[in-house]
């Protein structure tokens, strides 16, 4: 296993917290890298799957050649400084070129890159290990929790910006949301004027987590609104409004 030390960084506190970009094995002939920012004592572990097509194309020193932006990965110190121990998972490997994770969200090997990164963070923190998915990341997030339960899926699961419709693929919705046992925190703006995320549509997803042990809708308005509806500066991506839609999802893992 690869791992690499970047700066450290703080976000709005005197605490130090440690940044390392790790590459860890996860099929033959295929790794996973990802940044990890580890606080003193963490109370939990996120895993911020971003939306997009997800290729990061992250390096040992922790830049990154797309997807800084992304509401996930932007947020990523508000996390750290809440107490979390956070992964930021890049696309492995084998999908470091166009598309990346387009077509590729839903399938075994996806499933196996993200199984075998919780499974290294379950045996390095000795902590529950939550998904947050945003926009096409909630597809990644998702699926990984309807094929994969515990103990060797996710210990709960956060759905922001959730895709509701696809065209191109099975939206959230869609997927065998029955299966999913953990806890489900779906978080949503209702002015989001992405066409794959319409707040109207979102009840119906909430009553698909029938066996999920306990199940909450965070809804947000206002905030900025720039550019493209489904791009992260957009309502889409909780623009202006990162550090309270951090704490309160913060609040609901830790209040397990």
């Amino acid at each position: 296993m690869l791992a690499a030390v970047v700066a450290g960084s703080t976000w709005g506190t005197a605490v130090a917290t440690e940044a390392q970009v790790h590459e860890l094995p996860t099929r033959p002939g295929v790794t996973q890298r990802l940044l990890l920012l580890t606080p003193p004592e963490p109370k939990a572990v996120v895993v911020l799957l971003p939306g997009g097509h997800g290729g990061l194309q992250l390096g040992l020193d922790g830049a990154m050649r797309w997807g800084e932006g992304n509401f996930l990965v932007r947020s990523r110190e508000r996390f750290a400084a809440q107490g979390l121990a956070v992964a930021v998972l890049d696309a492995p490997s084998d999908r470091q070129g166009p598309p990346f994770l387009a077509g590729f969200r839903q399938t075994p090997e996806h499933v196996a890159d993200v199984a075998a990164t919780l499974a290294w963070l379950r045996q390095r923190h000795r902590l529950p290990v939550w998904l947050v998915g945003t926009s096409r990341g909630t597809q990644s997030a998702a699926h990984v929790a309807t094929v994969l339960p515990p103990p060797e899926g996710p210990d709960g699961l956060v759905l922001t910006a959730t895709i509701l419709s696809d065209t191109r693929g099975r939206p959230v919705p869609a997927m065998a949301l029955e299966r999913v046992t953990v806890p489900v925190l779906v978080v949503h703006h209702e002015q989001d004027g992405c066409g794959h995320c319409a707040f109207a549509e979102v009840p119906a997803l909430m009553a698909k987590f029938t066996h999920a042990p306990r199940r909450e809708l965070l809804s947000f308005t206002g905030g900025r609104n720039v550019g493209e509806p489904c791009e992260a500066f957009a309502h889409h991506g909780f623009n202006g409004l990162e550090a309270e839609v951090v704490r309160r999802v913060t609040d609901w893992v830790l209040a397990r």
